[in-house]
């Protein structure tokens, strides 16, 4: 598997900039936080998978800040070897798109949403990172619903995506 700074590496070789590089290394620290809480809750999850994929989850950046950015992510990290990876890149966006709204963005007609539990918690963890600042849920709610409207699907994605994570870590 590819290490830290390899990852790091490809960031900067692909042209990411010094900010999505900080914004996907507070992602990093927020969702390693997130997967050791559940693990102490006796759940198995690769860490080094979540570390990495936390990095890599932004590598479209370089290309673009549209919603296809995932799509340009993952197409980078296939490129560049890592193509294990590329289910972070596409499956951040929007807490997830099912297929018929993907469609309706503009998107491959296609699921993108995060399936394995160290997918869930990239996406999570992004959410919860604006620039590079931790955010709360609340936070990171709020803004969200005020970019894309009270009753905006990803909406119901991200508060499902917080009770599975919260259940996970144990809390109510």
């Amino acid at each position: 598997m590819v290490t830290r700074e390899q990852a790091l590496h490809v960031l900067r070789e692909v042209g990411c900039s010094p900010e999505v590089i900080r914004h996907s290394l507070t992602v990093e620290r927020k969702a390693l936080e997130i997967a050791k809480g559940i693990i102490k809750n006796g759940h198995a999850i690769d860490l080094k998978l979540v570390g990495l994929g936390a990095i890599l989850h932004d590598a479209g950046r370089a290309e673009t800040h549209g919603i296809e950015h995932g799509i340009r992510g993952a197409e980078i990290l296939r490129r560049n070897g890592l193509g294990n990876f590329a289910d972070f890149a596409e499956c951040h966006i929007g807490a997830g798109i099912p297929a018929g709204e993907a469609k309706e963005l503009g998107l491959p007609e296609r699921d993108f949403m995060p399936r394995t539990l160290e997918e869930k918690i990239v996406t999570y963890a992004d959410k919860l990172v604006v620039g590079d600042e931790p955010v709360s849920f609340e936070e990171a709610r709020g803004q969200l619903e005020a970019q894309l409207g009270a009753d905006h699907s990803a909406l119901k994605r991200f508060d499902s995506l917080h009770v599975e994570i919260q259940k996970l870590q144990g809390e109510p």
